[in-house]
């Protein structure tokens, strides 16, 4: 890939950043485990290909959850894994660079689970897909960063070496949609095109909605904002409570409260007391 700035073409090879060097590391050591187990002992080869890749009937009828993560570090072939990696490298490390690497592992992970979504909802359509096939790859979360990639970087011109066309990053991405919309059309290629659209949904739907802080951070504030409104509650009917207890006993509650503000039982002055709730 070429990057064009300013007025001159320069080549562009990213760093491998953290969170691309982990995901790379992990697809390309499970490559090799079964390339290995491939040769050593078939039979377990093709039993943790069987636990591991994502099955749509294992995951409905038998709990297969894990299935929805896990398709995604196996690889069929040498190709399949070597330009899946090259994806991640090209495209990868400008998202983790602005938005750092829990952010882009939360974008990752969403478009493989996106992919896995819409592979086992749709193979039970009648439509697309067939409950009994596995699919294998990270191409869905590999979809979800390109299309992190065109919104944000819309204006970067890229050229897809070996073609000498220059071409907008947003252009590439809409390109990269249609094909992928026409071939899940198609008969049976043996590619996982639905699961490259649930990667690209998920994509998409991640980067408009989720805070640059990651979705765990989302999460986390929510939570926070739900405990403190949970407390406010609890301590709005201790005080009405409170109230209650006090007239019933012939106290004006406002000889010990004041706006929310405690007066200790000796402080019988007009002014406010010094503790607070």
């Amino acid at each position: 890939m070429r990057t064009i700035r300013g007025d001159h073409p320069t080549l562009s090879l990213p760093p491998f950043t953290p969170a691309v060097t982990w995901l790379i590391v992990i697809n390309t050591a499970f490559y090799f485990l079964m390339l290995l187990l491939g040769m050593s002992a078939p039979g377990a080869g093709s039993a943790l290909s069987h636990v591991l890749a994502l099955v749509p009937v294992l995951v409905v009828t038998h709990g297969w959850v894990w299935q929805i993560v896990t398709y995604s570090v196996l690889h069929g072939s040498f190709i399949h894994w070597f330009f899946n990696m090259l994806g991640l490298w090209m495209f990868g490390p400008q998202i983790e660079s602005i938005r750092g690497p829990r952010y882009f592992l939360e974008l990752f992970l969403a478009g493989v689970v996106g992919g896995a979504l819409f592979s086992v909802g749709l193979s039970y359509s009648g439509v697309l897909g067939n409950p009994y096939a596995p699919t294998i790859g990270a191409s869905a979360g590999i979809y979800a960063v390109l299309v992190a990639f065109g919104m944000f970087f819309a204006e970067t011109e890229i050229m897809m070496i070996p073609l000498p066309v220059l071409i907008k990053a947003k252009y590439v991405i809409a390109i990269l949609i249609v094909v992928e919309l026409a071939m899940s059309l198609q008969e049976n290629d043996g590619v996982a095109h639905i699961a490259h659209l649930g990667g690209i949904l998920f994509g998409f739907l991640f980067v408009k909605f989720v805070p640059r802080r990651g979705f765990g951070f989302a999460v986390s504030e929510n939570a926070f904002a739900f405990r403190n409104f949970y407390h406010r509650l609890k301590r709005r009917q201790a005080s009405k409570k409170f109230q209650v207890y006090m007239r019933k006993h012939g106290q004006n509650p406002k000889d010990d409260f004041d706006d929310s503000e405690f007066r200790p039982p000796d402080d019988k002055t007009d002014g406010r007391g010094g503790w607070v709730n």
